[in-house]
Order: C-alpha cells, then structure tokens, then sequence
C-alpha cells in the first residue's frame, strides 16, 4: 500500500502544470478536516472555545499548509510547510485520544477518522521524501 500511495503523491510532481488540488495528500486531508467538524460538533458546549477549536484549527492548518507548502519557490521551503502539516496531523490525532478519553467520540467515529489520518500521514510522508530526494540532488 505504501508504494501506490507514494506513487499517487508522486505523480504530482511529474508534472509542474498541476495544482496542489490535484495532490491526493491535499485531498485526503480536506475530508479529515470534515470528518473532524463533523466529528466534533457533538462535542459538550463548554468545549467550543476548548478542544473542539482546538483540534478544527490544527485540521485546517494539515491541508492549508500543503497548499501553501506547495506555492513557495524552493524545495526548502515546501518541505518545511509539508514538516508543519505533519505536525498539524499529530497534533489532531493526539486531541482525538483526549476526546476518546473524554468520552466525546464514538468508537465508529473514530476507526474511520483514525483510518484517514493514517492515509494522510502516509501520503504527507510520501511527498516529504520527494521533496527531500529533490534537495540531496541540487
């Protein structure tokens, strides 16, 4: 699986004339930033300027800082936002414990929103690499 999953990520960066939209690392992480919301929006109201804020912006921050990752000049750059997108995923899937801990989520919530976060960890890996065999080259 690791292998077509780099593969997919990869395929982007053939090809300058695409958009960060067309990465699967992108794609994959905007449908965590929704299951996250909606996820959360059964979290207790005492929580709304608490976790739940709290793991909505750290989901936001894994696709915006791809796309911004992505629009930098150097290779330097971008991986440094794919770094902080990474930490954004860790940082969202440790607020998930806290909330499993809490009694906030369901189990069936969670085996899915876990599944994709292990999907965009995978994919963010993939694309790290390449920008990273990219600086070694120059």
């Amino acid at each position: 699986m690791w292998s077509v999953l780099c593969a997919q990520c990869c395929v982007f960066m053939e090809t300058t004339s695409k958009s960060y939209t067309e990465l699967n690392a992108w794609k994959e992480a905007r449908k965590l930033v929704k299951s996250i919301y909606t996820a959360s929006t059964d979290f207790p109201h005492a929580e709304q300027f608490g976790l739940t804020n709290q793991i909505r912006r750290a989901a936001v921050s894994i696709p915006s800082n791809i796309a911004e990752g992505i629009g930098r000049n150097s290779a330097k750059d971008t991986k440094k936002f794919l770094f902080i997108a990474r930490g954004s995923l860790y940082e969202v899937e440790t607020q998930l414990y806290l909330a499993q801990d809490l009694d906030y989520l369901k189990n069936t919530d969670l085996a899915q929103i876990f599944e994709s976060v292990s999907t965009t960890r995978k994919l963010l890996s993939g694309l790290i690499k390449h920008y990273e065999k990219k600086i070694a080259i120059k």
